[in-house]
């Protein structure tokens, strides 16, 4: 269904007065609201619905103009709601006729109208609207060169931090300084390491908390066993055990912590 759009019949209200009666006609938003072809993006962004059934989408000018100020003033969707219900300029710009108290849209509206316009149209709708907004003064060009991103719901590349995984983690970077700085270990595990953490995780997954605890407690005896072989080659030259001495102090510590250790 296409949304049903507003317009403006001069109501009035006995109780409420309108925007444009106590506003400042000659703020920019304001010149910038009547300076843009309002009905013409109505045509444009209105291609993407259909004329089935359901629920009206809301107004093109109340999710375009939210476009249009979340670019212009660098807003994440969160802080354009609480802009736009406080500022009476923003309402104007969207086509309210009176003040709100409340918002008359959801923020998840923002995502969903987003995705439904796609990129191509919206690009377009920004650029014409900057471009309008430039020319009348309510926005500089400097304005639009730093970008908020809102990565709430973004996937990130972030890894739990389990036991087995730190201490794998510990016992490479270990190895890893002794080779940059020429201790030579009796082992370095790498092998038998990487495959004791991912026979660990396996488990983990399955609920074999025995079988899992066993190959967490093999990653601990090697992690151990790499901390002392170091701790032997270093003895006695302050240099390496200046390099290594923070290193090992975490290796030291992610060997010792066990499950709800607190401190």
């Amino acid at each position: 269904m296409r949304p049903k759009e507003r317009r403006d019949g001069g109501q009035t209200d006995l109780l409420r007065a309108r925007l444009d009666q106590i506003l400042n006609m000659d703020h920019a938003l304001v010149k910038l609201a009547a300076a843009i072809d309002w009905r013409f993006l109505e045509e444009r962004l209105g291609e993407v619905y259909d004329d089935g059934p359901g629920r009206p989408p809301l107004p093109t000018r109340l999710m375009a103009g939210l476009a249009i100020l979340k670019s212009m003033h660098n807003l994440s969707d969160e802080g354009l709601c609480e802009r736009w219900l406080e500022n009476p300029y923003y309402q104007m710009f969207c086509g309210e006729e009176f003040f709100q108290h409340r918002l008359v849209f959801d923020r998840t509206s923002l995502t969903r109208w987003r995705l439904r316009m796609g990129e191509e149209r919206l690009m377009a709708l920004l650029q014409e609207s900057l471009a309008a907004a430039t020319r009348l003064g309510a926005a500089k060009p400097a304005d639009f060169r730093a970008v908020i991103v809102d990565t709430t719901v973004q996937e990130k590349a972030i890894t739990f931090p389990t036991d087995a995984k730190l201490m794998q983690r510990a016992r490479e970077r270990l190895v890893k300084l002794a080779k940059k700085h020429g201790v030579v270990l009796r082992q370095s595990y790498a092998r038998v390491g990487k495959f004791a953490l991912i026979k660990h995780q396996r488990y983990a997954h399955a609920k074999q908390f025995k079988r899992a605890n066993r190959q967490l407690k093999r990653l601990r005896t090697m992690l151990g066993a790499v901390i002392r072989d170091i701790a032997r080659k270093i003895a006695g030259q302050p240099g390496l055990m200046q390099v290594f001495g923070l290193s090992l102090s975490l290796a030291r510590r992610v060997r010792d912590q066990r499950q709800r250790e607190r401190g």
